[in-house]
């Protein structure tokens, strides 16, 4: 319904919460454990989590506000630990969380810490002493059902012992589950519900939830259209689908089902259910299939919409269809199907309409919009409500019709409505209907007969090239006035408006379907053109016909249609092509047109947008008479040998011919179309003729990727001041022409795997705005310089140049130092698996560059210098690097700033870090706050095979997870590598994390492990290992007094006794 009382609605509906977890815990027993490291974990993955602060409990009661922040949490997990049970303050916490289960369906979670879930579900045990103190102060008998109760959900259950796994690992799988829980997308309900909370807990008591979990039950929603079925479901699908293991809303199934087949509606559920995207060949053959991936599966299913009983054996046949504690909602206008499903038992609920006080609330807000009312509209508030009769559509609508109105309106408007008093709900919306603009009506009509469901923008842009104007502000209006709904960008409308505008098309001609403005209905389509009863009254047609429907005609039925504009044809076989088509058509869209040609009377002289994908055109001859056509896309056309001379088409905007395999000629016509702004021909793999020369000055994009015949690119005529991104990746480009430099707009340049281009034009440099420039695997590519000497560099530097990419392209040591000239703002380079042995001492110069790949330069010798502001440098398989330049990477200047990022070959820890030790754990201890610090690993094998390396970092803080990095760094390397990296930079460390953990005013012992995991197509014995591990506190912003790595001789007793699981770590000093 779309409406419910925000005051009184429950939350579950709307997903308002404030909270998404809220823990419940003993906090003696976990708050610096395991709770404090769930809690880190969870708010890590962005779950915002409520944890409670015991220092704000006063006494045993549990305050207002703790009551209001577990009703406004959407999942509660419970940590049962060993003395949770002796805290009144967690049983009464945990009634409270159970009762939220009951009432508003929160999904709650335990977690059994070291606890036998059965000690919780009986009292035993810790349990059983601690209920049994507290029944000498109170009635404990609550208490006792609320553990049973929480015992016997699902949850997880860990056990502290030598056979365990990993606390971390446990905690990981919380997140997880909780993570998947809160992906769900909620349905949009209403902007202004009213009545819906005890309409749906009607619905909610049939549901038996909680009762009969043993059973399969299905209930039906009934009524008219517009009562607000939908919106109940849709509440209640918010509200209880947590509690299932898989939920799926299939919504309009009377549509689809109508328009796709029951089979797509099979495929449907099968894909949301149970992740497969299966393609069934018939009902028959989906049934058993539903029947045996389901029945053991606990679901949550809603059929929106339901008009045949076909629709629903189709899909929910019977109760052995699913799971125990499945549950199946059915809405629909007739009462009698859900009676008529012999095979199920369906219990109903008939939707009532709204009270007069709900009514009321909610026309004044559509109609005032939260103002207060003015008393003199009383009398007619309370007209418009008689005359709705309770209907929340009726309602909204007429309160969207008269907002802002005077009296004198209102009164002329509820007359209208008045004389009407025993008519239809179709007649009533009418009303509001005819209180729009015509081209407003037009706008209306056009979305409810085509586009509901389509993109709004997808709708605005087929009415601007179909109507030629800009419908955006009568979209508007239709939304202002409820007619039209704009759900999640997407055109949306309720099923009586949709209904009411189809019909008013309908009654243009209620017996002759070639008489109305706009055909959409496949048998009314069907009957028109084999019977051949078009009228130039139709403006609109959209084909789409089921897969078993062919169209049997002459081809020429299009005739009579004079006054056609927009023909769109999705899914439609035809005995033949058209043989005529309308000149008065303004859109052609046609996917898979049939005809080698279009029809030879065909001059549209209004055409705007022409879309023939996937067609069997060939375009023998010109293209003359198309002076408005902008948008044209052949996409997909096989048949397409060569596009002709388009100069017949000036006013030409976009130009799509992507995969047309067979395409090998492009009249040189399209290069001087002087409002072109989008040009793509990306995939044709036959091109090899393309324009000598273009002067396209409205080009914004050109993609010539995938044209691996293509070898010559055009001479820029003229100034392209609106080109911003050229793609010619993987084509067989062998050159750019010198006049490249005329492309002064373009900011990106895309040279990958362009492996016949030898040669960058000196000209290149001149580009005033270029950014990017990738020339990744273009063997052989070198710079053509044509100035003579070195003096004439300056006056060839690029500098917007940010991004450089130059990998395996055969760089040498002489293009080098030109690179670093022409190029001196640059801040990522690229330049791995060259063949250069010397990176230039003139990088220096280069002092934006924070980023340098160097990977597999397998004979790149010297580093004989480094940017000024290097950050993050890649050499790995670098196997030539002398030890001067390895003794240069690992230089203490360049790390000490901190943020760096290096890896290379090489066998040492520096010398300068503070600590160094053999294998793959590291530890120090620190007191007051954790401190900035390098770390570095040396990664190798036992013998001289290549291994791979990946690297995953692992902090403890006093023997608990904090911190871990898991984005494994991969590579297949040759020999010993060195990493050297600012711990910060690799992991982030969030302050509230390490409050959780760190001891204040007490020395606190790190540990980091460098961890790797093989995959399972791996072998460990593949993997390189650590082979040495090295610690690095950097000077400024440390205190070294509050630095140790050796543990702090006058602390060790006590240390070790409060912390038994830390070990006293083995000192090894420079």
């Amino acid at each position: 319904m779309a409406h419910v009382s925000p005051s009184t609605s429950s939350s579950s509906f709307f997903y308002s919460y404030t909270y998404d977890v809220f823990l419940s815990f003993r906090g003696k027993d976990t708050r610096k454990g395991f709770t404090g490291s769930l809690y880190n974990a969870l708010r890590q993955r962005g779950i915002h989590t409520f944890i409670d602060d015991e220092g704000l409990r006063v006494g045993e009661e549990i305050t207002p506000s703790l009551l209001n922040v577990i009703d406004d949490s959407r999942i509660a997990i419970v940590v049962f630990s060993k003395d949770y049970a002796s805290s009144s303050f967690c049983l009464k916490e945990l009634v409270k969380i159970l009762e939220c289960a009951d009432s508003k369906g929160r999904l709650v979670l335990p977690v059994f810490y070291d606890v036998d879930p059965s000690d919780v579900r009986y009292q035993n045990g810790s349990y059983g002493v601690a209920l049994a103190k507290h029944e000498k102060r109170h009635n404990v008998e609550e208490w006792r059902k609320a553990l049973s109760k929480a015992a016997n959900l699902s949850g997880w259950h860990f056990k502290q012992g030598p056979d365990s796994e990993y606390e971390y690992v446990f905690i990981n799988k919380i997140v997880e589950e909780v993570s998947n829980n809160l992906k769900r997308v909620p349905l949009h309900i209403a902007d202004y519900p009213v009545g819906l909370q005890p309409r749906v807990q009607e619905v909610t008591k049939l549901l038996r939830i909680g009762v009969d979990d043993d059973k399969v039950k299905m209930v039906g929603i009934h009524g008219i259209g517009g009562i607000g079925k939908t919106t109940i479901a849709c509440a209640l699908y918010n509200s209880i689908a947590d509690r299932f293991e898989a939920s799926c809303f299939l919504s309009n199934v009377r549509e689809k089902a109508s328009k796709n087949g029951l089979v797509s509606l099979q495929e449907s559920l099968l894909l949301e259910l149970v992740g497969e995207d299966v393609k069934l060949g018939g009902v028959n053959h989906g049934i058993p299939i539903i029947k045996r991936r389901l029945n053991q599966k606990k679901v949550l299913l809603v059929l929106d919409d339901v008009d045949n009983l076909q629709q629903l054996r189709a899909i929910a046949g019977g109760t052995d269809w699913f799971g125990s504690g499945s549950r199946v909602i059915i809405t629909t206008r007739d009462k009698h199907l859900l009676r008529s499903h012999i095979d199920v038992k369906v219990k109903s609920y008939g939707v009532k309409e709204l009270n007069k006080e709900e009514a009321l609330e909610l026309l004044s807000w559509n109609a005032f919009k939260g103002n207060k009312v003015d008393p003199s509209y009383a009398d007619l508030l309370n007209r418009a409500i008689r005359y709705a009769n309770g209907l929340p559509l009726a309602l909204t609508i007429i309160g969207s019709n008269l907002l802002g109105k005077s009296l004198d309106e209102w009164e002329s408007a509820l007359q209208n409505y008045e004389q009407r008093p025993n008519r239809s709900i179709q007649e009533m919306l009418t009303v509001s209907y005819e209180g729009l603009e015509d081209i407003q009506k037009e706008i209306f009509l056009d979305i409810a007969c085509f586009f509901v469901g389509e993109k709004l923008e997808y709708v605005s842009n087929m009415l601007l090239h179909g109507r030629g104007f800009n419908p955006e502000y009568g979209i508007g209006v239709l939304i202002q006035k409820s007619l039209l709904m704009d759900k999640y960008g997407h055109a949306a409308m309720h099923d009586l408006v949709t209904e009411m505008g189809r019909e008013i098309v309908r009654k243009e001609s209620e017996v002759e379907p070639g008489n109305r403005s706009r055909l959409w209905f496949y048998e009314d389509i069907i009957h028109v053109l084999e019977e051949d009863m078009g009228s130039e009254k139709t403006e609109i047609m959209i084909i789409d016909l089921p897969e078993d429907e062919e169209v049997y005609w002459t081809g020429e039925e299009f005739k009579k249609m004079k006054n056609l504009k927009i023909l769109k044809v999705t899914n439609a076989k035809f005995s033949t092509g058209p043989k005529h088509l309308p000149n008065t058509l303004r859109v052609l869209d046609w996917e898979g047109y049939p005809s080698p040609c279009l029809p030879p009377d065909f001059r549209p002289r209004k055409l705007s947008m022409m879309n023939l994908p996937n067609s069997s055109l060939k375009l023998d001859n010109p293209l003359k008479n198309f002076r408005s056509l902008s948008h044209m896309n052949f996409e997909g056309c096989e048949t397409l040998v060569q596009l002709p001379d388009i100069s017949g088409v000036p006013n030409l905007t976009e130009l799509c011919l992507d995969d047309c395999t067979n395409l090998v000629e492009v009249h040189d016509s399209i290069g001087f179309l002087h409002k072109l702004r989008k040009l793509s021909v990306k995939g044709c793999t036959s091109l090899s003729t393309f324009p000598h020369s273009i002067n396209l000055t409205s080009l914004e994009t050109l993609s010539l990727w995938g044209c691996s015949n293509l070898r010559n690119f055009p001479e820029i005529l003229g100034k392209m001041e609106f080109l911003e991104g050229v793609d010619l990746g993987s084509s067989a480009i062998e050159a750019l022409p010198h006049s490249i430099q005329n492309l002064v707009g373009l900011r990106r340049l895309d040279l990958i795997s362009c492996n016949w281009l030898s040669q960058l034009p000196s000209s290149i440099f001149l580009l005033p705005k270029l950014e990017s420039l990738e020339a990744e695997y273009c063997k052989g590519c070198q710079i053509l310089i044509n100035y003579e000497g070195q003096e004439n560099m300056g006056s060839i530097v690029s500098s917007k140049v940010k991004d450089l990419h130059f990998r395996s392209c055969n760089v040498s040591d002489e293009l080098l130092p030109i690179y670093f000239t022409c190029f001196p703002n640059i801040e990522m380079l690229h330049l791995g698996a060259n063949n250069f042995t010397t990176l230039p001492s003139c990088i220096k110069d280069c002092r934006f560059l924070t980023s340098v790949c160097l990977d597999n330069c397998k004979q790149l010798q010297h580093i004989t210098a480094l940017p000024p502001n290097i950050k993050t440098l890649s050499a790995r398989n670098c196997i030539s690097l002398t030890s001067h330049s390895t003794s240069m990477l690992l230089s203490q200047e360049i790390h000490e700033v901190g943020g760096t990022h290096f890896m290379f070959p090489g066998t040492n820890i520096p010398d300068w870090f503070d600590q160094h030790k053999e294998g793959a754990s590291l530890s120090f201890w620190f007191r007051k706050k954790f401190p900035e610090i390098a770390l570095c690993f040396v990664f190798g094998g036992l013998d001289k095979e290549p291994r791979k390396f990946e690297v995953k970092l692992h902090v403890f803080i006093n023997g608990k997870p904090s911190f871990y990095s898991n984005e494994g760094n991969s590579f297949k390397m040759l020999t010993d590598h060195v990493f050297l990296f600012d711990l910060q930079k690799e992991v982030e460390l969030p302050s509230y994390q390490l409050d959780q953990v760190v001891l204040e005013n007490e020395w606190n012992h790190v540990e980091i492990h460098c961890l790797h995991s093989p995959t399972v197509l791996e072998s460990s014995l593949d993997m390189a290992i650590v082979k040495w591990s090295g610690v690095h506190v950097y000077k400024q912003g440390n205190n070294m007094d509050d630095i140790s790595f050796c543990n702090p001789q006058h602390r060790t007793y006590d240390l070790v006794a409060r912390y038994p699981w830390i070990k006293e770590p083995v000192c090894t000093l420079k």
